[in-house]
Formats: C-alpha cells, structure tokens, sequence
C-alpha cells in the first residue's frame, strides 16, 4: 500500500496538532487520550442498539416526529465523542495556541482560564450525571426518578443487559480522567509565582 504525499502530509499535520505541548506529564497525556475511548463503547452500544434491538427502534421517547431515530442516536454518538475530544487540547498544542484556522484568533495564545473553566464545569457535569444514573440504576428507578419496567435496559436478555452496562461502565471514568487532565493543565499554565 502506497502512501501518497496528501495523505503523508494530513499525517504529519495531525501529529504535529496533537503533539504534546510543552511540559505536559505523560500520565497527562494519556489520561487525555483515555477520555475518548472511555465514551466509545457506549457511543458504539448507542448506535447497535438501534440495528439490533427491534423494541429500541420502534421507540420515539420525546423526539419530534420529523427526527429519524438512527440519526438521534449516531448525532447523540459523535456528539459525546466530540465532548470527550476536547480533552485532547488540555494536553495538545492547539489547547495553548489557537490554530491557524480560527479566524481572528490564530497564533494567539489561549488564556488559560478560557480552556480550565469549562473543563471543570464539563468535569462536575459528566461525574455527576454518570454517578447519578448509574446510582438511580442500581436503585431501580431512571435518573428522572421514575421507576423502571421489567424489561429495562433491554427486551432481548441478560447477555444484552451485560452488554449495556459494560458499554456504559466507562463512562464513570470520564470527569475522573478529565478532571485530572484539568488539573495537569491548570498547573503547567499556571502563572508562575
């Protein structure tokens, strides 16, 4: 297999957009690269689900009728992926400069509370969703406070009910993880006393 010079060169920009920025330990960075694939098996069940599970794909929940389910779901997937991925930028170059393709703000440096603030505002929000829910769910009732039916999670049997819970398991990981990479940026971006 070939590889041709367009394709070498969006590889060796995509490595050189998320190198390391300087300093940045490498428990950090690894953290970083966690966040994601701690959201991708229940981004991955999400999707399944629909394919899979005849009960999920007659469901409407609160969707408006112009909503196709399987498009819900694949935008709910890249969406929780996206959010995961910014925590890359605690850790990457682009989270202390300001790409070249951002307009106004190219080459300039982000302030630091700019990138800190909704990274721990994002922290407490994912922690105690998560926990929450799956709190409730050990408790038997939804995160709404209302209570499950009988054939909650899934209508197919325990190996799917064990499929869901270790796809969405991970996801107590999240603020954790995020928090921590929250941490390592405030203290590397920090001003110096």
């Amino acid at each position: 297999m070939t590889v041709t010079r367009t394709e070498s060169r969006l590889r060796a920009r995509w490595a050189a957009a998320h190198a390391p920025a300087a300093g940045v330990p490498r428990w950090a960075r690894l953290a970083a690269l966690a966040v994601p694939l701690a959201v991708l098996p229940s981004s991955v069940w999400r999707i399944a689900s629909w394919f899979f599970d005849e009960g999920v794909r007659g469901q409407r929940g609160d969707l408006p009728a112009w909503v196709p389910g399987w498009a819900y779901l694949v935008f709910l997937s890249v969406l929780s992926e996206l959010f995961a991925f910014t925590a890359v930028g605690l850790v990457a170059r682009w989270g202390e400069v300001f790409p070249r393709w951002v307009p106004f703000l190219r080459g300039r440096g982000v302030p630091p509370m700019a990138a800190i603030v909704p990274a721990a505002l994002g922290t407490v929000a994912v922690t105690v969703l998560w926990t929450t829910a799956f709190i409730s769910q050990a408790r038997g009732v939804t995160i709404t406070g209302e209570e499950l039916s009988d054939d909650f999670p899934t209508r197919q049997g325990a190996w799917e009910a064990a499929a869901l819970y270790v796809s969405y398991a991970p996801l107590l990981l999240w603020g954790p993880l995020l928090g921590a990479v929250t941490w390592a940026y405030w203290r590397r971006r920090r001003t110096p006393r």
